[in-house]
Parts: C-alpha cells; sequence; structure tokens
C-alpha cells in the first residue's frame, strides 16, 4: 500500500504538537531497553535522572583497550614499568584495586655503561639481534657491561627476531611465515663477537620450523666462523628442540661450541600451559642427553622459571630426570611476566627460596647452580663458566683442560 509523503508530514506535525504539551506521542519502535526512565506522564522531568551502573559495564571496563591489541610491543620500555604484574580489577563498588608492586628484590638499574652503548651500536650496524633486547631481560646492563671485558655476556639471537612458536611466557614476535635466513649472519655475528673482544658469547636463536633442519645448519656456521676469528672465544649455543630431530642436535654439539643449553623452562607438568604445543618436557630431555652423547666433554646445561605455580614435588621430579642424562649446569630464575597479554605470575619466589633451591641441586651432583629472582639462563654466563665450571674441572685434571676440542690453559680460564 502506497503512503504519500503529506500523510508522514502529517503524523510529525502531531507528534510535536503532543510533545509541547508534555504528554508522550503513543508512538513507539522497536529497539534495546536502555536503563535510563522515561519522563513522567504528566510533565517532562525537572531534574536529570543518573545512568544506573551495571555490571557488564565494569566488568568491560575494567578489560583489555584498544590500545593493549595494537600497541607496539617493541617499543622501549621504562624498566620500571616493564616487569609490573597488571592486577586492575574492578571490585563490586567498581573501584579499582592498585596494581601490585614489584618486591624490592626484581627492580634493576636502567642500563646506561659505555660498554653497553658500544655493543648496542655494533648490533645496529651489523643488523644483529639480542635475546637481551627482544625478550626484555632485566640483566641487560649487568652481562653487556660485565666485571670485565673477557667476563661480559651478549646473548645474539640468530635466525632473525621472529619465532615460529608462541609459548605464553615470551614476548619476542611470532609468525609463521618469518623472514628467509640473512646468509651473512654467521660472518656478520663472528666479525662483532671478535671485535667486542669478550672471553664468552652465548648463541641463541628463535624457534625456525618452518626450516627443513630448524636452522641447525645456520647454528653450527655460525659457531665455525666464530672460532676462526677468536678461537680463544668460549661459545655457547642456546638452541630450540629442532622438533625433536636428534641429528641436527648433534650437528649442532659437534660444531666447536664449548657448552651446550637447552631450556626446559618449567616442570613437565605445567609444560602444555607454559610452552608452545609443539615443544614438551620429553623431548627437552632428549635433546639435552643427545648432546652429551655426542660431544661427552661438552658442558650441558638448562634453566628452570619459578613462581609459574610449580610445586617442591615436581621441582624435585624435573631435576632427577635431568640427572639422569648428565645436565651439568642448571639455572633457576624468576617468571616475570612481559605484557598484559602473557601468562600472570603465580608468585613472586623470595631470594631465600632460590637459595635453597641452589643449594639442593649441588647436592644432586649439578657441577654449578645460579639461583636468584634474576637469574636467566644465560645471566653471566661467562662469569659464571669461567669462575665456577672450568675452575673445578682444571683442579681435577691439572694445569689445562679440554673444552669442546681445544685445551683451555690456566691463564686463559683466570684471566
Amino acid at each position: 500500500m502506497a503512503v504519500s509523503t503529506s500523510h508522514f508530514r502529517s503524523l510529525y506535525a502531531s507528534s510535536r504538537s503532543l510533545s509541547r504539551t508534555g504528554i508522550v506521542a503513543p508512538i513507539s519502535c522497536r529497539g534495546y531497553a536502555t536503563t535510563e526512565p522515561s519522563p513522567s506522564a504528566t510533565g517532562p522531568s525537572t531534574t536529570p535522572t543518573a545512568r544506573r551502573r551495571t555490571t557488564f559495564k565494569d566488568k568491560l571496563n575494567a578489560g583489555p583497550s584498544f590500545a593493549d591489541f595494537v600497541g607496539n610491543d617493541n617499543a622501549p620500555l621504562d624498566p620500571s614499568e616493564a616487569y609490573a604484574l597488571k592486577t586492575a580489577l574492578v571490585g563490586p563498588a567498581g573501584r579499582k584495586k592498585e596494581m601490585t608492586r614489584l618486591p624490592s628484590w626484581l627492580k634493576t638499574p636502567i642500563p646506561d655503561s659505555k660498554n653497553y652503548q658500544r655493543l648496542k651500536k655494533d648490533l645496529r650496524g651489523l643488523n644483529l639481534h639480542t635475546v637481551c633486547e627482544e625478550a626484555r631481560c632485566p640483566n641487560i646492563s649487568d652481562c653487556w657491561g660485565g666485571s670485565d671485558k673477557s667476563t661480559a655476556t651478549a646473548t645474539i639471537m640468530l635466525m632473525g627476531d621472529t619465532c615460529t612458536r608462541g609459548c605464553r611466557f615470551c614476548s619476542v614476535k611470532t609468525s609463521r611465515t618469518p623472514l628467509p635466513l640473512d646468509p651473512h649472519e654467521p660472518e656478520n655475528t663472528a666479525e662483532a663477537i671478535s671485535r667486542w673482544g669478550l672471553g664468552y658469547v652465548v648463541l641463541t636463536s628463535v624457534d625456525r620450523d618452518d626450516l627443513a633442519d630448524g636452522g641447525a645448519r645456520h647454528f653450527a656456521e655460525t659457531v665455525m666462523k666464530i672460532k676462526q676469528k677468536a678461537p680463544s672465544i668460549l661459545v655457547e649455543c642456546l638452541t630450540g628442540d629442532y622438533a625433536g630431530d636428534l641429528e641436527m642436535v648433534k650437528l649442532v654439539a659437534r660444531s666447536g661450541l664449548d657448552v651446550y643449553a637447552h631450556n626446559v623452562e618449567t616442570v613437565e607438568v605445567l609444560t602444555p600451559q607454559v610452552r608452545d604445543r609443539r615443544a614438551n618436557f620429553q623431548q627437552s630431555i632428549r635433546v639435552l642427553e643427545a648432546a652429551k652423547n655426542a660431544q661427552p666433554s661438552l658442558i650441558t646445561k638448562t634453566s628452570l622459571m619459578l613462581g609459574l605455580g610449580e610445586t617442591d614435588e615436581q621441582l624435585w621430579d624435573a631435576l632427577r630426570q635431568l640427572r639422569a642424562v648428565n645436565v651439568d649446569v642448571v639455572t633457576f630464575g624468576q617468571y616475570m611476566r612481559p605484557t598484559k597479554r602473557h601468562m600472570a605470575v603465580h608468585e613472586y619466589v623470595t631470594p631465600d627460596r632460590f637459595e635453597l633451591w641452589r643449594q639442593r641441586a649441588l647436592d644432586m651432583g649439578f657441577l654449578y647452580c645460579a639461583s636468584g629472582p634474576l637469574v636467566r639462563s644465560s645471566y653471566k654466563a661467562g662469569e659464571a663458566f669461567i669462575e665456577n665450571v672450568l675452575k673445578k674441572r682444571r683442579a681435577a685434571s691439572g694445569s689445562t683442560e679440554t673444552v669442546g676440542d681445544r685445551p683451555v690453559a690456566v691463564d686463559e680460564v683466570t684471566r
């Protein structure tokens, strides 16, 4: 049925006339209900009506904002804010709780040493990445500064800055199709390290499940280039699991490195909640065992994070399994949440408890254990290795010690 324009005009005029008299026009439309009451039928309201708060609105306001999803995770962070545990929950009255403050033992100084600035400049010039920066490590100032240049530790991250896995604790960028490998990276890495004059370097990498060998050959080539340019330098490789391909593990283990590290990250029970689904505890145990079997003189090393909800019995079980495959070094550190999109901290473990687990690990037969709230897998690794591991081995075997495939002299160990 056609309706003329004049008909609509007359309806509009009638509604305007009724509204001026204070009578609500009996015209309604289907829509969503609101929380505001309608004006009185006898006249307009003389006082404004407050909008009633709803539980749904409170929850919505407490949730992540748009900026949380589009923010730049790679932007420099204020160290005082980087590792704060966000707990801005809305209570019954709509009031926000204050953020949980970091314990005093987890606060670190802003990195600003000359050695730190020099290393950072070299890294940018050669297009190299470090896990120290990508993973927002709180110890970057200590490690890059070092007690002297022979023990300063920099952890170079090979094969780009984008990982193919998405562990819930890690802030490194992820993608199913990262950029191709840089064929010049092994040479550039060796050049940078020889230029710095360091005595110890840690090489690590993102996981590259997109590559047939997981990047193992790229890793091995980098180690060989470093040894050619700086034969006296000690090299630690913190590798992935190569999707369980133990032949690739053996390839890296025989490349001339001095320490083979692979992190189990957490206890076996919590692994599915913490690590990517392609990683598992038993696969990591097999990697560490294969590296030791391929090169028995290697130091093998792993690391666990505390504060994820693990129990004492679960930690005992993890340590027993690691000793069963002759892992030499273990480190314990506090898990700290990189961003609000990562898994929450279950608890902040006290320094006394870290010391307790350090002593327990040594009592179980580990050659060395670094344990503390700020300890990371490669935390001051040069100092730990040179001052503890090599000295103990030297004392047991004489004035020289074989590390990897070469002898290490007394003055090299202690300088």
